[in-house]
This record gives structure tokens, sequence and C-alpha cells, in this order.
């Protein structure tokens, strides 16, 4: 950015209003500046300003997005979705502000197509908490705590690394996570006994000796007694899944399609399903019922005698 000052300018204020007002995270607030930073890239390369902006020019934006005249696409469609949509509500913004009309009010992104999550199956799962465990010193008893609570809570990464020890409580005979999710919205979510017991170790054996003088009240902690990071967090899922032989891609995001999709297996109402995950509308988490039904599609054809 830097070539085109009325632009740049609105911009940044529009990313101050979307994270002080709006109460965005960082996370996504990254990503808009991303997405911005793009479409400023896009008008300097056309000299066109904010006055020139209109369904047409951003129909020139997503074929530039789509890598049109170049060999070398700069992202995934649901990128490109993303990038427009976050383009649009910075002329919503743009004429809130100076009382003017949107000149791309009505400007829709392209639809993306429903990519089905790509769930583990139980016996996966397993095998990736039990290959944590490949020794019983303070970084297995926090790697396979870690996995276990992702599983069981179908918490983002974020959501982990950001969990303090306040935030675990019990109630009754059950023990919870109070997770804080997009927007800033906290949900209290269960956690069964198989992470619990895993979870109780940790904090009792394996924590203690990663703290070592510090104070951080962070649950899960690296080598030098702080806060574990997202990438280490991403790490340890990925070390677990090589150890474990497993044949597909694993990320912890992986654990979270998984918990959703065993949940509406097991008959978890939907909506139980969308509070867990903190989506804020039914319509994110319909997506993992069409995994059901695939599944439904399956059993159906190979036990049903005349189902071929």
């Amino acid at each position: 950015m830097g070539s085109n000052p009325d632009l740049d300018s609105a911009i940044t204020d529009y990313l101050s209003f979307a994270s002080i007002e709006k109460g965005l995270s960082k996370n996504t607030i990254s990503a808009y500046r991303l997405d911005l930073a793009r479409f400023s890239e896009f008008m300097a390369s056309t000299g066109k300003t904010v006055d020139d902006v209109t369904p047409v020019l951003m129909e020139d934006f997503l074929g530039w997005l789509r890598g049109a005249n170049s060999n070398k696409p700069r992202g995934s469609e649901s990128s490109v979705s993303r990038s427009i949509v976050c383009v649009r509500n910075l002329f919503k913004f743009i004429a809130t502000e100076k009382r003017i009309a949107n000149p791309i009010k009505n400007f829709a992104p392209p639809p993306i197509p429903k990519r089905l999550p790509k769930a583990l199956k139980v016996s996966e799962i397993v095998r990736l908490i039990e290959s944590a465990k490949s020794s019983d010193d303070q970084f297995s008893l926090r790697d396979c705590a870690l996995i276990e609570i992702l599983y069981a809570t179908g918490a983002r990464i974020s959501e982990i690394t950001n969990l303090e020890l306040a935030d675990i409580a019990q109630l009754d005979e059950t023990f919870t996570v109070k997770l804080l999710g997009k927007g800033s919205k906290e949900r209290i979510v269960p956690i069964g006994n198989f992470a619990r017991i895993s979870l109780e170790i940790y904090l009792t054996r394996g924590r203690p000796a990663l703290l070592k003088e510090k104070r951080s009240q962070k649950v899960f902690l690296n080598s030098r007694g702080n806060g574990l990071s997202r990438q280490s967090a991403w790490e340890i899922v990925a070390t677990a899944a090589e150890r474990g032989n497993l044949d597909t891609h694993v990320t912890p995001h992986s654990l979270r399609h998984s918990f959703a999709t065993h949940l509406l297996d097991g008959g978890a109402d939907i909506r139980v399903v969308q509070e867990l995950l903190g989506h804020s509308s039914v319509t994110t988490t319909q997506i993992y019922t069409l995994i059901t039904i695939d599944k439904l599609r399956e059993s159906y054809a190979s036990a049903h005698p005349r189902a071929k």
C-alpha cells in the first residue's frame, strides 16, 4: 500500500474499526489486512481511486485474484470469495462514514463449492493419541493431553493455546473448559473421562516440569515455560500422526472436524453440535451432516440386498 493515500487511509480506519468496535480476533484482522493489501495492489496496477470503484471494476479485481493474464493463480476460490466480501465490507464502512451510496453494495462474491471436511476414523484418533505417548516425560504428557483436549472439545487450535488454568472447572462430576471463540464469544464445553484423566496427569506431573521459574497461566506450555504457540501445537499433532503412520494428512482442524462428525454419527442434535463448536449459525454446522449422509449411503449400498 502507499500509492493510493485515500484508499490506504480508509483501509487503516476500517481495520481499526473491525478490531476495536467489532471485536474481531487478531487472526481475522490479519486475514482482512492481507485481503485489502491485495485490493490496494490491484488498484495501484490500474491507477484507479476509491471514487472509481464499480461492479465492473470488481469483476476485473475478481479476474485479477484468480490469476487472469498470469500463469500463477493468486489464491483458492474460498480465499477469492473472502477477499471480495472483505472489500465489500470496506466500502460499506466508507459509505457509512461519508454518508454516501455504497457502489458495490449488491456485488456478490463467487459461490464456493461445498467441500466435505476430512474426518478421522475413531481408530485413527486412538492411534494418534497413543503415538503421542512416546515416553513418560513432560513433553509426552503435554502432547497427549493436547490431542485429547482438541478431540474432546472440538476447539480451534487458537482456543486451546489460549486456554488458561482458570478456564478449567468442575461442575458436579463433569469437567469443563471455557473457550474464547471468534468475536470474543465464550462457550463452556464438557470434556470426557479420557481427556480429563490425560489433562490431570499433565497438570500434575508434566506442566510443573515445563513451568520452571515462570508464572504463566497458560495450560499448555513450551520447553521455556511460556504458552505453547499455534505453530508448535500444529507440529505436535503432525509429529504424532507421522509417528502413528496415519495415511491421511492430519492437522488440529482435523480433530475439530472429527469431533463434530463423530457426535452427529452418535446421534447428537445439530443445534448442540453448533453450540459446542461455537458456530454463530447452524448453516455452518450443517456441512457435517453431508458426511453422515454419505456414510448412510455407503452402509445402505453395502448392506441392502437390492441396493445395487
